[in-house]
């Protein structure tokens, strides 16, 4: 089946095509820059250009920065806090005349990993773990999605842990890679303790950086594993939400 993903970020608005029985882009993916500010009619707009640039008129997944519940937004992580109570699905088929399927991202990208990638096959607790602009955290058991775990702000040290730990944070500070992996490790610590995961998956800069990473991630080190979807986890995992 193919459906188009579509990948909502704090900078970005990414989207293409998807092969969800091989879990493989159809196409090169096509971004545009998130509006600013990114309002619900702003970033809707953007969409209706990405869906108009493949000239698609099949169903959409699309995955956003926040808890998602039967299409409306409950939460808003990085965008806009006009997104709060707004039934998107709605709003964005009606921008672009195609079916919508929402998914906070978080969840997206690990539906990706946990069918094609790094966690394909496992059983037990699985955590992934998005480091980008914010950090987003996506929970399974047995491969079963634990919808809308949000934990990329919660406190670490005084701080708003994405505001101290994820991959703008480390661009915004001018953090060494061995600075920012002392307080990723911090981070995963904290996951460890309250939900002692059998597999962490870490995604975003995560993987992209992982062989910095990975020497100073301490206790946890033998349970972490770098994404392998990469940038194209939330694309993914955002068709695989709405092939059904």
């Amino acid at each position: 089946m193919h459906v188009l993903g579509v990948d909502i970020g704090g900078t970005g608005i990414k989207g293409a095509p998807v092969d969800t029985e091989r879990g493989e882009l159809l196409t090169k993916r096509f971004r545009l820059e998130t509006p600013r500010p990114s309002t619900p009619t702003a970033v809707a707009a953007t969409i209706a250009t990405v869906v108009e640039h493949f000239g698609w008129r099949g169903p959409v997944g699309c995955g956003f920065p926040g808890v998602v519940t039967n299409g409306a937004v409950l939460t808003a992580a990085n965008v806009s806090k006009k997104w709060l109570g707004v039934a998107a699905d709605h709003l964005l088929e009606k921008a672009t005349g195609a079916p919508f399927h929402l998914i906070n991202d978080a969840d997206a990208a690990g539906l990706a990993e946990m069918r094609f990638g790094a966690g394909k096959g496992c059983s037990g607790v699985t955590l992934m773990l998005t480091l980008g602009t914010g950090i987003g955290t996506a929970l399974f058991l047995d491969e079963n999605l634990v919808p809308n775990f949000e934990l990329g702000q919660l406190e670490l040290n005084g701080k708003n842990a994405e505001k101290w730990a994820s991959a703008r944070a480390r661009d915004k500070n001018s953090l060494s890679m061995k600075r920012w992996a002392r307080r990723i490790n911090v981070y995963l610590e904290r996951m460890h303790t309250h939900f002692w995961p059998d597999r962490i998956i870490l995604g975003g800069g995560g993987s992209k950086h992982f062989e910095q990473l990975a020497p100073y991630l301490g206790s946890v080190a033998g349970r972490v594993v770098p994404a392998k979807l990469r940038n194209q986890a939330g694309i993914i995992g955002a068709a695989l939400s709405a092939e059904s």
